[in-house]
């Protein structure tokens, strides 16, 4: 989709969001490779100080360049001031922290600029992949520089989920069994936003509370792909609200896929 005129191109935003996602991938892969201290913030979610010097060094450039902006990152204390701001930066410095602990390669650093509440630029980055995607508004979104686009399965029965290993082994996909071609384990929900926007798999389904800093990167990625990133009443997330869990189904992929799973959905809950 064109720009507006007079509308800003966020290009001087995602190159630095690109430069501090490139910067946090490095942390990462060498805390990975080498071995790091790690610990448990509250039951069953752990923490690193992979996560902490991520998010030291992505917030150091992104106060640089921009100052004025705000920053609701994962792993610091965020502050209500951020609401009163039409800029704010939605960091995940290590989404899937699980996985790296587990030497499971799908986890990613995480950066999203939102105006007003819409995503406006993000960048995932994979550090042991080496996978960067990107996207601003109106720009596309990319795959290590080339273009992508999600795919458009002929039916859902056709699709391929992306879903959450802890979701699945759970049983919280037991209601929709048989209603896909595949179900695909997959760690990090912002790699399996990345995968969905580049096609690796055609939808997201997540049941699981999520925060914004989860989601908010994928979500602009996905969009510029030609999807959507929407909650099981079929409506967009507005970002940096003051509770920053979403506690509702949210699913992603192409509008014509959304739309037949929500149909289908519906009729179940009927």
């Amino acid at each position: 989709m064109p720009n507006q005129a007079n509308s800003p191109s966020w290009e001087a935003e995602l190159d630095v969001a690109l430069a501090a996602a490139r910067t946090a991938g490095e942390i990462l892969l060498r805390h990975y490779e080498q071995g790091t201290e790690q610990w448990e913030k509250s039951e069953d979610n752990p923490v690193t100080l992979a996560d902490l010097e991520s998010d030291r060094e992505i917030q150091a450039a992104l106060s640089k360049a921009f100052p004025s902006d705000a920053i609701l990152s994962e792993e610091t204390v965020s502050t209500l001031d951020r609401l009163e701001n039409d800029r704010v930066w939605i960091v995940d410095p290590m989404d899937g922290t699980k996985e790296f602990t587990k030497k499971i390669p799908e986890f990613a650093a995480s950066i999203a600029l939102c105006h007003r509440g819409v995503p406006v630029v993000g960048v995932i980055q994979n550090p042991v992949t080496g996978v960067t995607v990107s996207a601003r508004q109106g720009g596309g979104c990319f795959r290590d520089g080339t273009a992508v686009r999600v795919n458009e399965p002929a039916t859902l029965a056709d699709s391929v989920v992306i879903a959450s290993r802890t979701e699945i082994s759970r049983n919280r996909f037991d209601p929709y069994e048989g209603w896909f071609h595949e179900l695909r384990p997959v760690g990090s929900i912002a790699w399996k936003l990345a995968c969905v926007a580049c096609g690796d798999g055609d939808l997201n389904i997540s049941v699981a509370p999520k925060n914004e800093w989860d989601v908010c990167a994928g979500d602009i990625l996905v969009r510029e792909a030609g999807g959507r990133y929407l909650d099981f009443e079929g409506q967009e997330r507005v970002y940096n609200q003051e509770k920053t869990l979403i506690d509702r189904g949210m699913a992603a992929g192409a509008p014509t896929l959304l739309d037949a799973f929500f149909q289908r959905e519906r009729e179940r809950g009927s």
